[in-house]
């Protein structure tokens, strides 16, 4: 890998490789994503329909006003008015933004280094880190806002000129910031001040004064024209009083609620502690986690020497972190922000790091291939297809086994080599999970051609969570049912003329105890939430297939047609 042509084709290649990953099985039911998907569809859906971009409309219960509505118009927009109504329609935006912001890192990354491969090294350490995977794809807020959020540090950082503007580029960091708040939250505006105030401060050497005679106004126009921005939601809704109460009040406000135990309890112990927040940073990179940790280990180490472009990203990411530790809800996502600048930082550091380091990467990345095998095998045997998966699928695993194997054997080759390997761990994954959307994981056509234009219920274990129902039976009137009420196939029977019910894998239909219904079709579904004691059994007795995959039903009653009793709507997914 000496040769710089036969590099850069690498890097090319890998680049490639990475658009590929992205893209690959974006229409997937069961891509990592985050619940949060299906209110957000439920409230674009709805909206559309209204043929009006506000008030946003949902027929959830404290559920309308829950982000401000430049998503929901993001997918209105990119289905045509609901028109197009399709998985991949709603989350291609934010691959696109995605690779934007990969882009940004690989022109900052060539320009503060002077070599194009910490540029490529930057872009990919990005899209390899697994939160950039899980919420950079999904119909979420987290891709656009982490984008229009490091744009303005990136135009800062990229043309060193723009800190000497006073009006015009502030002026373009604010709608910047501004397009962010109308994605996600004027929340935002904390970190982004802070992070501006250090990034001018740190230009003047720390000479407040200065900074406050040459800078503070600029940092006071940006944050200005970005609230301004915000508040147009006020202006243009019909109902500014709701936007009040149900998103600034409830989801904002609200996030300083300890909801139990006092603010310093939840700082100090538990599940959203200042502890847990700061392995975040880790958690986040995912199967680059150990090359994370060498980079904030030779960032202490080397303090004393870190260039001024470092020190800058170090202040954006400290900026983001001590942000979100005020609220008493402090969760990784929060952190996504700062991804970015921690992959172009591992990029300036890459030659730094232990090649130690590198090496258990891949390790883990192989221990990874290896159980994803063995599972591709397990489920093969247990769905009884020996074509389940196609020649390609396996032909992938050995050829990401092969380079994994050479980037240990060849010290040259073992960095330009970790991310790529990250990215085919990733794309392994996604294609594992390809044979259940395209064959066992949907209705037939026939079945689908039954539920147009009928009453189907569900089951439901999160907000909205039937949404996903809509792309499986379209036309169909999906409504949902509350999974944890463990209503039996009788008890459904006499609720609702056209059901969904989820079965254990090896269960029989013929014994679910209702003569009354027949079978309209079935498929297989990965379970997304499991119980504590399930947990166990799956890792420590091996139950892995018994609490992950199940069986889901449809099934037509043939008692008299009924529509859905009044006193049934309290046991609906809202």
């Amino acid at each position: 890998m000496a040769n710089p042509a036969r590099l850069l084709v690498w890097y090319v290649c890998a680049i490639l490789l990475a658009v590929c990953t992205y893209f690959y099985g974006l229409d997937s039911q069961f891509i990592p994503k985050n619940g949060d998907e299906y209110p957000y569809e439920h409230i674009t859906r709805l909206t559309a329909a209204s043929g009006e971009w506000l008030p946003l409309q949902s027929q959830l219960d404290n559920m309308r006003n829950t982000k401000p509505p430049l998503l929901f118009w993001q997918g209105i927009a990119s289905t045509h008015g609901g028109q197009h109504w399709t998985l991949w329609d709603l989350r291609y935006p934010s691959v696109i933004y995605t690779l934007l912001t990969a882009a940004m890192l690989f022109l900052l990354g060539w320009k503060l280094s002077a070599q194009i491969e910490t540029g490529f090294i930057a872009a990919l350490a990005f899209l390899a880190f697994f939160t950039t995977y899980r919420f950079g794809r999904p119909f979420l807020t987290n891709a656009p806002e982490v984008f229009w959020l490091f744009l303005p540090f990136f135009v800062l950082l990229y043309w060193r000129q723009t800190f000497q503007s006073r009006f015009i580029i502030p002026v373009l960091l604010g709608i910047s910031i501004g397009i962010a708040f109308l994605y996600k939250s004027f929340a935002l505006g904390l970190p982004v001040t802070l992070g501006l105030c250090g990034w001018y401060l740190q230009q003047r050497q720390y000479r407040v004064l200065a900074f406050i005679k040459q800078d503070a106004l600029k940092v006071f126009i940006s944050l200005s024209v970005a609230v301004a921005m915000f508040a147009l939601w006020f202006a243009l809704d019909p109902d500014p009083q709701a936007v009040w109460k149900e998103f600034v009040v409830g989801e904002n406000v609200g996030k300083f609620d300890p909801h139990g135990p006092s603010y310093l309890a939840k700082l100090l112990w538990g599940g959203s502690s200042v502890w847990t927040f700061t392995a975040a940073f880790l958690t986040n990179a995912g199967l680059l986690t150990l090359i994370v940790i060498a980079l904030f280990v030779v960032a202490f180490q080397n303090r004393h020497k870190m260039s001024g472009e470092q020190r800058l990203l170090w202040i954006w990411v400290a900026a983001l972190f001590f942000s979100f530790c005020l609220p008493s809800q402090r969760s990784g996502r929060y952190l996504l922000a700062a991804m970015p600048a921690v992959a172009l930082l591992c990029a300036l550091d890459w030659q730094r790091i232990s090649r130690k380091v590198f090496v258990a990467t891949l390790v883990l990345c192989g221990v990874l291939l290896l159980g994803l095998t063995l599972l591709a095998v397990r489920l093969q045997s247990e769905i009884g297809d020996a074509h389940l998966f196609p020649s390609s699928f396996w032909l992938l695993l050995i050829g990401s086994g092969i380079l994994l194997l050479a980037a240990i054997v060849f010290p040259s080759f073992t960095r330009p080599a970790v991310n790529v390997v990250a990215l085919l761990v990733l794309l392994s994954f996604a294609a594992f999970l390809r044979p259940l959307d395209d064959r066992l994981a949907n209705y037939s056509s026939g079945a689908q051609r039954y539920a147009q234009g009928r009453i189907v219920a569900v089951p439901c274990n999160f907000r909205a969570h039937d949404e996903g129902h809509r792309f499986l039976l379209p036309g169909a009137n999906i409504v949902g049912y509350q999974e944890g009420l463990n209503l039996s196939v009788p008890q459904l029977a006499e609720r609702y003329s056209l059901f969904a019910v989820q079965l254990p894998l090896q269960s029989s239909v013929a014994g679910s105890g209702c003569a009354e219904c027949r079978v309209v079709g079935q498929r297989l579904d990965i379970r997304g939430r499991q119980s504590d004691e399930e947990l166990r059994d799956m890792f420590f007795h091996g139950r892995f297939f018994e609490h992950l995959f199940v069986r889901e039903v449809l099934m037509a009653s043939s008692v008299t047609p009924k529509q859905i009793p009044p006193h049934t709507l309290a046991e609906m997914c809202r």
